[in-house]
């Protein structure tokens, strides 16, 4: 055979591999819009500067333009009130512009007519401080919450009344009544109608949905629910599918009426009243936004591979159907979507952290105009004159109410944080454009369930031929893999697009993506890109900046449509394809463009998962940035961090708490320095005082630092905390090491030692199949288990950057 015979039949069998083993998958784009539905909501309103919020039966308007909520739950009650602020702020850096919270009646009235809102109960300098740091604010006014609160937040003395609770009942609308007229004073001049920040309020909280166990019982007595007796066999303790009967459902929209109207009546008036929609509970028709919901790892079921990963249209098929209302006429807004969960006694749920941002990218993908997180900030359930507030009969943790969140119970942060980070940067900036985009499934979709990781899962969002394509690889409870050689063809009504433009891509293991085709960015039309949108920002004189990021596994390219005239080509290449123009730059690196006013800028995704948007920048550090208005924070558990800056800045940069070195760039357009702080040494003195209880003493050399973190690193079943002899934490232990911000004992430690008291793990308890395969065998090997590693202290730094 001849040399170029033989090469030729090489690249034929090459081709023919290659053919054979790809993975060709396509998408039509629809010709028709659903119609908007405007005017049927009773919702809405302005503020004294002649802002307004709407609602159509798509999604929210801010000032007439799609707005994009971003919600996250955090309870002020359960945090010290001297640290809300830096809280706050850490919210706001993840890119939350929503804080909801829960305002639980017992911590507030716990003896009757007697109400409480001082210090951690403060709700009115709560509110104060997100409106201080622009942070809108959706007030859970109960009087039933849940929250695994004891009672789900209702005071013990109402069990003794002659009356049924969550029912209308003329003695219990009373005392519902006080308690709106309560929160009422609470929020006066907060509301959005005078200036401020709350914006809504939800009302009940999965009405003849779900209830809580009374706490008021005896050990071995089955549980009585927070429910009246006509609603009890509708009604469940956790979210659940239900079978959509409902006899009382009549009466149910009736309470929540009422509940709208003693708020109204008390001047809670705002544009958004928004209640519970999932698993057939009621809501007020026509006068509330019927939020949804998801959990992936909940502890009230048994684990499965959750139906949560997978495309759908959302709105009209929301989770957790069968729903009460008509999904036509209103807009998808999840309240709560679970990045962690609570452990309690009998379950111990690990959340894997990389399986929030699928979770996400899939709700958003299908249809989602809001989205918010159930617990967005973990914390502490409060203990009043030596009570526990939380749901003991069920087994929670006395105080522990980290719930595996991104931000958790002493304000640490977690993986996820920085991956929703980038899916909220995105939503910040282009949510307007996506809010009117409609789900688009492909047939693929239809046969497509839980137990099947092996074929692509994606969804795109479009308006005409324009519109975001969303793929995702991820699924709870299963092994899967990374899906190799995929191709994905977009047909729109002239033209079809392939993603990449030639050849194939690999979506790694836990890897999502939002990719844009024919989107608008500035002066230039993408008509396809392999890089996901992160941000844009503005400069003086016009100048525009987007920024992309690359994605392991996906070739980062850029296909504009027609020639276009590029000017400043940074470490990229283009060429001409097809008629178009195709810019493509090296995987992991920085590469940018410029075309008219517009910078075009592509960074790795490791970097974006450092960047924090402020002030029409962009800042990147391995650290944690605030933005204080006044100066910008810099919070590390490193010594030494690095800070770029983008675009480039040419003022002087000044910091106290830490030196600053400027250095060299990491690419064209930014700048670069180092932050080092100076290394402090928490001394901690570790004693054990028998086998199960151990003695912690802390040195006060805490100067300069912003918090001082214990690691305990113990195999067991859980581990108490105390100081003084009063109990101030405790940990259920579910594969994970124990964190412990000690700043807020810092002045009880100063004269008392920390005591740990620990318990070891039998093979009989319940929650053993929920652990780690290595501590289930020590277990089983042994039938009972304990053993206490290493602890140690981990300082935590703060400096203040001034420009």
């Amino acid at each position: 055979m001849s040399g170029s015979k033989y090469l030729f039949l090489l690249a034929f069998l090459i081709s023919y591999k290659i053919t054979m083993g790809q993975q060709n998958y396509e998408l039509q784009l629809p010709k028709d819009q659903e119609d908007l539905i405007t005017g049927h909501l009773d919702l809405g309103d302005k503020n004294p500067n002649g802002d307004s919020i709407s609602v159509n039966s798509q999604y929210i308007k801010f000032n007439d333009q799609p707005f994009f909520p971003v919600i996250g739950e955090f309870h002020y009650s359960r945090y010290p009130e001297k640290y809300w602020e830096e809280s706050i702020l850490k919210m706001k850096s993840g890119g939350i512009n929503v804080i909801g919270s829960y305002v639980f009646w017992n911590n507030h009235e716990r003896k009757e007519g007697v109400f409480d809102w001082s210090e951690n109960l403060n709700l009115k300098k709560f509110i104060q401080l997100c409106k201080e740091h622009d942070m809108y604010v959706i007030v859970r006014l109960g009087p039933f919450c849940h929250g695994e609160m004891r009672n789900g937040g209702l005071p013990d003395w109402l069990y003794g009344k002659p009356f049924e609770v969550r029912s209308n009942n003329i003695q219990y609308l009373d005392h519902v009544n006080r308690l709106y007229g309560e929160i009422s004073d609470q929020l006066s001049g907060m509301l959005y109608k005078d200036g401020g920040p709350v914006i809504g309020v939800q009302l009940e909280n999965e009405f003849q949905h779900s209830a809580a166990p009374w706490e008021i019982t005896y050990p071995g007595a089955k549980k009585e629910r927070t429910v009246s007796a006509r609603d009890a066999g509708v009604t469940h303790e956790q979210i659940a599918v239900t079978d959509g009967h409902n006899p009382y459902a009549e009466e149910g929209e009736q309470h929540m009426e009422i509940l709208k109207n003693i708020a109204k009546k008390n001047g809670l008036e705002v544009p958004l009243y928004t209640a519970t929609g999932w698993g057939n509970a009621a809501i007020v028709e026509k006068g509330s936004i019927p939020v949804t919901a998801g959990y992936v790892y909940p502890f009230w079921s048994d684990p499965h591979p959750s139906p949560f990963y997978l495309f759908k249209d959302i709105r009209q098929h929301p989770d957790y159907m069968p729903v009460s209302y008509d999904t036509k006429l209103y807009p998808s807004i999840a309240a709560e979507i679970g990045p962690g969960i609570q452990v309690k006694f009998s379950r111990r749920p690990f959340v894997h952290y990389e399986s929030v941002e699928p979770l996400m990218v899939r709700t958003v993908g299908s249809g989602s105009n809001g989205i918010g997180y159930y617990m967005y900030h973990g914390g502490s359930t409060p203990v009043f004159e030596s009570k526990f507030y939380n749901e003991d009969v069920s087994g929670m943790p006395k105080i522990n109410y980290d719930f595996q969140a991104p931000i958790g119970q002493y304000g640490q942060l977690r993986p996820q944080y920085h991956t929703q980070k980038l899916l909220h940067m995105f939503l910040e900036s282009y949510g307007n454009e996506l809010a009117p985009m409609q789900t688009v499934l492909p047939l693929s979709n239809e046969k497509i369930t839980p137990q099947d990781t092996k074929t692509l899962r994606f969804a795109a969002r479009s308006k005409g031929d324009q519109g975001f394509l969303f793929m995702i690889n991820f699924q709870d409870h299963m092994d899967f893999s990374t899906l190799h050689d995929l191709q994905v063809k977009i047909k729109t009504s002239n033209e079809e697009i392939s993603f990449p433009s030639s050849g194939t891509f690999d979506l790694l293991k836990a890897s999502t993506c939002i990719l844009p085709f024919n989107v608008q960015f500035g002066d230039a039309n993408f008509k396809s890109a392999t890089v996901q949108p992160l941000t844009k920002l503005d400069e003086a004189g016009g100048q525009k900046h987007f920024v992309f990021y690359s994605i392991e596994g996906l070739a980062p390219e850029i296909v504009l449509s027609g020639k276009s005239k590029i000017k400043k080509l940074n470490r990229g290449q283009s060429n001409s394809f097809k008629g178009d123009t195709r810019i493509t730059g090296r995987q992991g690196e920085i590469f940018s463009f410029e075309i008219g006013k517009n910078t075009y800028t592509i960074i790795p995704k490791e970097l974006a998962l450092q960047s924090y948007k402020i002030k029409d920048r962009l800042f990147f550090t391995n650290g944690l940035l605030l933005d204080g208005q006044e100066n910008i924070s810099i919070v590390s558990r490193e010594e030494d961090n690095d800070l770029h800056i983008y675009p480039s800045i040419d003022q002087p940069v000044s910091i106290s708490g830490a030196s600053l070195k400027g250095r060299k760039s990491i690419s064209q357009g930014f700048s670069t320095y180092t932050v080092q702080f100076e290394k402090v040494n928490p001394e901690i003195d570790i004693k054990k005082l028998n086998n199960m209880t151990w003695m912690a003493t802390l040195s006060d050399n805490w100067e300069g630092l912003n918090d001082v973190f214990l690691h305990i690193n113990y195999t067991g079943d859980r581990g108490m905390a105390f100081i003084d002899g009063l109990l101030v934490t405790d940990h259920f232990y579910n594969g994970r090491l124990w964190e412990i911000g000690l700043k807020s004992f810092k002045e009880k430690l100063n004269n008392e030692n920390m005591i740990f008291k620990f318990h070891p793990i039998y093979k009989d308890y319940p929650y053993l199949g929920d652990l780690p395969e290595q501590d289930k065998e020590k277990v089983n090997s042994v039938g009972t288990y304990f053993e206490i590693g290493e602890m140690k202290v981990i300082p935590e730094y703060k400096a203040n950057i001034q420009f």
